[in-house]
């Protein structure tokens, strides 16, 4: 069973690597449709896997646009897995809607936050729209696959997600 879900994460980074080769115009940055894989990995293979996911797809989008922030994308790796782990946890207790809307607003507003004492107040004003643009554009997708790949991926899997 290990093998199948090691498979199954190759899977999904392999995915979260070519959404990272789709940029969506932002001001300053990089928004990729990266992390909508990691999504389904938290719906479908489970929290940690989904969090795994979500920050190799950043720093392989980050890694395909020349690393624009530096080191700072470690953070946002980090932060990518947290969001991500979270949606995942509220996913799997059928709380999609708050799942979806708490994964929006924590990327396009909260997850920026560091940056105004990191950078300045401009670049969090200059990057939310792409982020928030980009994160519906992520969950969307997610939401409308997880259903339609449910059935790909057995419950036993499913069942063994890490609890909080």
């Amino acid at each position: 069973m290990k093998s199948r879900m090691l498979i199954l994460l190759a899977l999904f980074s392999a995915l979260s690597a070519v959404g990272a080769a789709i940029k969506i115009p932002a001001i300053i940055g990089t928004v990729a449709f990266d992390v909508f894989p990691a999504l389904l990995a938290a719906a479908l293979l489970g929290s940690g896997a989904g969090a795994i996911v979500g920050a190799l797809g950043h720093l392989l989008s980050a890694l395909i646009a020349g690393f624009p922030l530096g080191p700072m994308h470690g953070l946002i790796a980090i932060e990518m897995a947290v969001l991500v782990y979270i949606f995942g946890v509220l996913y799997k207790k059928n709380k999609k809607v708050i799942a979806s809307i708490l994964f929006i607003l924590a990327n396009a507003f909260a997850a920026p936050l560091p940056f105004i004492f990191l950078m300045n107040i401009a670049f969090y004003v200059a990057i939310v729209p792409s982020l928030l643009i980009g994160s519906i554009i992520n969950a969307v997708i997610a939401l409308v696959a997880i259903p339609r790949l449910k059935s790909l991926v057995k419950q036993d899997i499913i069942k063994r997600d890490v609890k909080l």
